[in-house]
Parts: C-alpha cells; sequence; structure tokens
C-alpha cells in the first residue's frame, strides 16, 4: 500500500450501510404503528369533546334540543367547537360524519385505510363505542 492513503475500504463503507438499512427496517413498522396508534387516541378524544359540546349546547337551548348541524357548535357565540370542526371531516387518519335524529345524533368516525385501526362512533348516550359505526347508527363495543 502507498504510505499516506487514508480512507475506508468499499467493504467497510458497505457494511455500515448494511447495518443502517437494518435498523431501518426494524424502526419503520414500529413508527408506523405508533402513529396508526396516535391517530386512533386522538380521534377517541376529540368525539368525547365532540359529545361534551354537543351536551353544553342542548343545555343552553330554551327547549332542550342537540345541535342541527356541526355549524351550530362552531358559529355560536362562544363557539362549543373550534372553526376546524366541519361534517364530513378528515382527522387523524378517520372520517367524521355528524347525523341527527329525532331521538338524538351520531357523531361516527370511520378509519381510512392504513391510517387508523378501527372507527369509533358516539351519540346522544355520550358513550364511546369501537366498531359498529355506520351513519345513523353506534352500535359496538363500549369503551
Amino acid at each position: 500500500m502507498k504510505l499516506g492513503k487514508k480512507g475506508f475500504t468499499l467493504v467497510e463503507v458497505m457494511i455500515v450501510v448494511a447495518i443502517i438499512g437494518l435498523l431501518v427496517a426494524i424502526a419503520i413498522p414500529n413508527l408506523l404503528r405508533a402513529r396508526v396508534n396516535a391517530n386512533d387516541g386522538s380521534v377517541k378524544g376529540d368525539l368525547r369533546s365532540f359529545s361534551t359540546a354537543n351536551e353544553s349546547y342542548r343545555a343552553a337551548q330554551t327547549t332542550p334540543a342537540y345541535a342541527a348541524t356541526v355549524g351550530d357548535l362552531t358559529s355560536a357565540s362562544p363557539p362549543y367547537l373550534d372553526s376546524s370542526w366541519t361534517s364530513p371531516m378528515t382527522k387523524h387518519g378517520h372520517t367524521l360524519t355528524y347525523t341527527t335524529s329525532s331521538v338524538g345524533y351520531t357523531q361516527t368516525a370511520v378509519s381510512q385505510s392504513g391510517s387508523a385501526a378501527q372507527d369509533y362512533c358516539i351519540d346522544h348516550t355520550g358513550v364511546l363505542r369501537s366498531g359498529g359505526a355506520s351513519s345513523n347508527t353506534c352500535s359496538g363495543t363500549p369503551l
């Protein structure tokens, strides 16, 4: 070898690249799973907040009634929800939809593929449920 030559050999560089690739292959699925779990946790909190806002709205009415639209909750003075709420809307890997009936309301959160693991819903009973989310009913496992 010539004197004064410094640096890494191709084999050394390839070993480092292989080790980094292995670490990335292990870390990425865990990060994706963490994101899905975070989306599910966040949407559950949002549904609970929505239920509380709608109950507060109902209690403030002269004739108790739930909000006819999400806009009623965001445009009130002071607002029960911030202006980012609409129906339908996409939030935390779920599509949220608000529907009303003669008895009460249903807020559903249907998961989007790859972004969330479960569907959730909450209705006028205030019980958050997983699974069984459809546009008119909220049936599933209570959480």
